[in-house]
């Protein structure tokens, strides 16, 4: 689904992504991991449109998107999720929904004048759809709330929310598990699984919760210092003593496993 070729991205002397290449298969959830700094979030932003490379190449279905701006790759059906959800506050979660699918007739200030029922057969639909998404997400009891009051959890199934109110073939989620408690996250992680086996969703997850990792993911892919470390399932990379010196140093990793925490 998404392949790079010798990705790198430099911000002045430092390069944050080294010349990585790595393949996202179609129909998987692919972790992944590495220790503060490692580059993962640049490595998202760059393949996502929120930065240029500094070389390198990125292809969706082997079509080249480098460079591509964010509401370009989201026309092809490349999304993805923020660390920090990114809600609009003031507008009630069903809204938040129904402003996701692109070029809507409302949008166009002619046609308010001359396209309402065209407008209003629009947002019904919209409606329907967002409301479906609700249901699905176990939100329909927060439909009519402002999203800015909802819980840091809810939220981030608002944004996993608004990756369903369009054509989606690749979703890149950016630590879905951060800030969220432990019963929240355990629907954010059924609702991944459920989009991925019901309905064909290709995964990419950045996260720091190795349960959750091991739980979803196959493969693991690890960044390290900008460069990928290792890749395999979620057993391997427990087991693979470059990564836990990676994450704990040379002297701590010969006493503590991987993953005993539950957080890498």
């Amino acid at each position: 689904m998404i392949a790079t070729q010798n990705l790198t991205k430099k911000f002045g002397g430092f390069t944050a992504v080294d010349s990585v290449s790595v393949e996202i298969r179609k129909g998987s959830i692919t972790g992944l991991i590495g220790p503060n700094g490692a580059g993962k979030t640049t490595l998202f932003n760059v393949i996502s449109g929120a930065l240029r490379p500094t070389s390198g190449q990125v292809f969706l279905e082997d079509f080249p998107i480098t460079g591509l701006a964010g509401h370009e790759l989201f026309a092809k059906g490349l999304l993805r999720t923020f660390q920090i959800a990114h809600e609009f506050a003031s507008l009630t979660v069903r809204e938040n929904l129904m402003m996701v699918p692109a070029n809507q007739t409302g949008e166009f200030l002619w046609s308010t004048w001359f396209n309402r029922r065209r407008i209003a057969d629009e947002e019904r639909a919209n409606r329907e759809r967002a409301d479906n998404v609700l249901e699905f997400l176990t939100l329909s009891h927060l439909a009519d709330e402002r999203a800015g009051n909802l819980s840091g959890g809810q939220k981030k199934l608002l944004e996993l929310g608004r990756t369903m109110m369009t054509d989606a073939s690749v979703v890149f989620l950016d630590e879905v598990g951060a800030g969220v408690n432990r019963t929240l996250l355990k629907t954010v992680a059924e609702a991944i699984l459920r989009l991925n086996q019901e309905q064909n969703y290709t995964f990419c997850m950045i996260e720091h919760d190795f349960e959750l990792i091991s739980e979803l993911c196959d493969p693991v892919i690890v960044l390290a210092e900008g460069k990928v470390l290792a890749e395999g399932t979620a057993a391997d990379i427990r087991a693979n003593e470059q990564v836990i010196e990676a994450y704990l140093g040379r002297k701590a990793a010969k006493s503590i496993p991987l993953g005993q925490s539950g957080d890498v």
